[in-house]
């Protein structure tokens, strides 16, 4: 009988150097995917590192258009913290513009009741309750939700993460802990802005009930204060948050 050849494909029927071969074509996709995976984490890594930057050129907040010159001012004012700081009027003057203001709420009672605070993360406005809520309640009163369509229309332009704080003086409230009703009072904030179109995934809150006082609770001037919701703009972005 003749001999059989060797099989010269090394077994299987399959010819080595195919073996091979396929073997580099799936490294060599593997090698693009991650290469355009990179490529994507970097693009938003920009984007957030400049929450400022990333949406004030142009159009960007469901077709609403270019960004009004009020807010694109407001936005490159807040980008620099210490500049906020330095110019707190002017941050009021362009947030809160003399037009945009609720009939019963003139500027004098505005300015008494709006604070602009540095805080580690970035800047904070400070709207005190008398400008949100009736005493003891967390639903926003009308005049409150004017003043908030002004802060949603900032937030629409800016991709930065956002806290709402809700706080209170040290005395203790006549139907409700302090904590439950600062709580409350900021997820009404953050219902009202999510309701309004801003992204959920942006927002925090928080509740601080009467642990962080800006003024002196001894007084009624300064529990006045106290009061408040605190929306924090984290002008600051911290490294790696790619979500």
């Amino acid at each position: 009988m003749a001999r059989k050849k060797k099989d010269s494909g090394g077994g299987g029927g399959t010819p080595a150097w195919l073996i091979t071969f396929s073997d580099l074509v799936t490294l060599l996709l593997t090698f693009f995917v991650l290469l355009l995976s990179m490529a994507s984490m970097d693009r938003v890594m920009l984007a957030k590192m400049s929450p400022f930057e990333s949406r004030t050129d142009s159009v960007t907040y469901q077709g609403a258009g270019k960004v009004p010159s009020r807010i694109s001012v407001l936005l490159k004012l807040l980008e620099d913290p210490v500049s906020a700081l330095d110019k707190p009027e002017r941050v009021k003057d362009l947030l809160f513009p003399d037009a945009v203001l609720p009939p019963d709420l003139d500027v004098s009672t505005l300015d008494r009741n709006l604070r602009i605070l540095e805080k580690p993360e970035g800047v904070a406005i400070a709207l005190t309750n008398d400008l949100l809520f009736t005493p003891g309640s967390y639903e926003l009163s009308p005049a409150a939700k004017k003043l908030l369509e002004q802060v949603v229309l900032m937030l629409q332009y800016s991709s930065a993460d956002c806290n709402i704080a809700g706080h209170s003086d040290s005395l203790p409230g006549p139907g409700m802990d302090n904590y439950v009703l600062s709580g409350k009072r900021a997820l009404s904030v953050l219902e009202f802005f999510i309701a309004s179109g801003l992204e959920p995934n942006r927002f925090s809150i928080s509740g601080y009930g009467p642990d962080k006082p800006l003024a002196d609770n001894t007084t009624e001037a300064g529990r006045a204060l106290n009061r408040r919701v605190e929306i924090l703009l984290k002008t600051t972005q911290w490294m790696g948050r790619y979500m």
